[in-house]
């Protein structure tokens, strides 16, 4: 399934909000990675962020999960959602980048980009929905807009570090 097609029903909207759980997830873990990994050398700005963008991915996560919960569909399991999202957005381990800057960088765009497809998934889509399409496009404009402020924090330490 591809978020570049229309949301026909409950079963595809859930299981495109399960990869945007999974995804969140993957973000969590990179962002706890890079902690451990650099804990004697990060600095307190890099530290926040990396701090941040692991809180931001568990709240993500919860708001995710609530419209999953909401919708009158079967889950898909966690397992074959993750084998998508690898597939499609996990390409990249952590220490490929140079630097955590530029991973945090690809993390919050991948997620922004994959929301951006969501939305207009679902706008384009003329199916109807068990819970609100008005809350569900509402709750992920919020979260774009969150992962967009994500790209311009980690562009802005970029540009002032270099």
């Amino acid at each position: 399934m591809s978020v570049g097609q229309r949301v026909a029903s409950d079963h595809q909207l859930a299981r495109l909000l399960q990869i945007g759980v999974v995804l969140e997830e993957v973000v969590e873990a990179r962002a706890h990675h890079h902690y451990r990994a650099l804990d004697e050398e990060l600095d307190p700005e890099i530290e926040a962020l990396l701090d941040e963008a692991a809180e931001e991915s568990a709240d993500h996560r919860e708001r995710l999960e609530d419209l999953i919960a909401q919708l009158d569909a079967e889950s898909v399991s966690y397992d074959d959602i993750e084998t998508l999202v690898e597939a499609q957005y996990g390409q990249t381990k952590p220490d490929d980048f140079d630097g955590v800057l530029y991973d945090q960088l690809c993390n919050e765009e991948t997620a922004y980009k994959f929301y951006d497809d969501l939305i207009d998934a679902i706008e384009g889509s003329d199916s109807e929905f068990s819970i609100d399409r008005d809350a569900v496009l509402a709750t992920l404009r919020g979260i774009r807009e969150e992962e967009a402020e994500g790209v311009e924090e980690v562009t802005e330490i970029m540009e002032r570090r270099a």
